[in-house]
């Protein structure tokens, strides 16, 4: 006859049940102080013992211990966030105070999970002081304003570090623009532009090659950020997309001389019936549209002819602003249709800049150029995610590339 095998308790799932029923139910797990804040706690203090037994090279109670020349000297106080909690622990001392925890570091007061839900807030806009409001609401965690600070202040090594990364050789299309935020300077508030360059990279996605702040542009601040792209690896752009800034066709011309300056037609638009009556407005940008969607260059300027005889007894400023920027308005005369709606606006970054307007317009003002940096750089990282080929055909379009630019195209 075999022998009956023996039940073995699941002495686990009865010691849950016992917790769980001395804790004062499920509910009260999870309750502030609650027996899971216990277990956290003594979790991390047991984990910190361990970190000073392999310090010192002997567990805490050994009957002999070896003569090292240091030894444990009680505990000390420290408040601690972990996740979403605050809670005090006793972390072990050392006599000769030469013991650095791993699991966290002196001067350290929270996990890297709590920093990211702070940067997270920052980076959508919100204030030092709704931060505060909204831990302290959501997570019952009482946060300074000198523990935000430091969080988001270390971010500035990941900036640094971006901003001077290295850059493919070759991009098809960069979008040059700015935006403008106010800064305060020697108790003034005063407009300072934050210059973006959006690129299309070889696999036809958005990248941004870098952000430069700026009171004044021209072409020696553009020269210099031509410069600091070639510096980082950049050696040629296909097409530079601008809205018509100050200095940029000289700037970019000296650094990279063989790539094509498309003005964007909207903005185009914008600057020709800034002086144009209301009851004129919509039967003039009709016209203007005869120019730009033109299917050839040769209609287009025929088409330019005709708005002059029509408008320039009244408007003869807008013929002449065309006529002005012409070399730098057809270039997108020489692609087919899926590229010309690309390069011919500079939709791409004003989608870039509306998002970012979003963020900033929580901000009054910033204290200084580093805050603005700060910002700026961590809303970059969170719209990016967001982003989608802006281009969906992108194999057709950069073999029409290889075959305009023959021998820039790097495949």
């Amino acid at each position: 006859m075999a022998k009956k095998k023996e039940k073995i308790p699941d002495l686990q799932g009865e010691l849950l049940d016992q917790l769980i029923r001395e804790s004062g139910g499920p509910q009260a797990l999870f309750d502030k102080g609650g027996l899971l804040d216990m277990l956290k706690k003594r979790l991390i203090e047991k984990a910190l013992e361990a970190e000073m037994d392999e310090h010192l090279g002997y567990p805490k109670h050994t009957s002999i211990a070896p003569n090292s020349g240091n030894s444990r000297n009680g505990h000390g106080s420290k408040s601690i966030i972990v996740d979403n909690d605050q809670f005090d622990i006793s972390p072990p001392r050392d006599r000769n105070s030469t013991f650095e925890p791993q699991l966290i570091p002196k001067r350290q007061t929270r996990f890297k999970g709590f920093d990211e839900k702070i940067l997270a807030m920052y980076a959508r806009g919100m204030s030092v002081r709704d931060m505060q409001a909204m831990l302290m609401e959501l997570y019952g965690v009482d946060v300074s304003e000198a523990l935000i600070s430091s969080v988001t202040d270390a971010v500035f090594d990941d900036v640094r570090a971006w901003q001077s990364r290295p850059l493919d050789p070759v991009y098809p299309i960069v979008y040059f623009d700015c935006i403008v935020v106010k800064s305060r300077q020697d108790g003034r508030v005063s407009n300072k532009a934050v210059y973006l360059a959006l690129a299309i990279n070889m696999e036809g996605r958005k990248e941004l090659l870098g952000l430069w702040i700026s009171q004044n542009e021209g072409a020696k601040f553009w020269l210099g950020i031509m410069t600091e792209l070639q510096n980082r690896g950049v050696q040629d752009i296909l097409i530079a997309a601008v809205d018509g800034l100050v200095g940029f066709p000289e700037a970019i011309g000296a650094v990279f001389p063989e790539t094509e300056v498309q003005l964007c037609i909207v903005h185009m638009v914008r600057n020709s019936t800034k002086f144009v009556s209301w009851k004129d407005r919509k039967e003039l940008c009709a016209d203007l549209r005869t120019i730009y969607s033109s299917a050839t260059l040769d209609q287009a300027e025929l088409n330019l002819e005709a708005f002059g005889r029509k408008w320039d007894a009244k408007y003869p400023s807008v013929s002449k602003l065309w006529q002005r920027h012409w070399a730098n308005i057809i270039p997108f005369f020489d692609y087919a249709d899926e590229i010309r709606k690309v390069i011919y606006t500079t939709n791409a970054i004003e989608s870039l800049n509306r998002s970012l307007r979003k963020v900033l317009k929580t901000k009054g003002s910033f204290p200084t150029d580093d805050s603005i940096m700060k910002l700026m750089y961590l809303a970059m990282q969170n719209i990016a995610k967001k982003w989608t080929m802006p281009i969906h055909n992108w194999g057709s379009v950069i073999n029409q590339f290889s075959i305009k630019f023959e021998g820039r195209v790097q495949f």
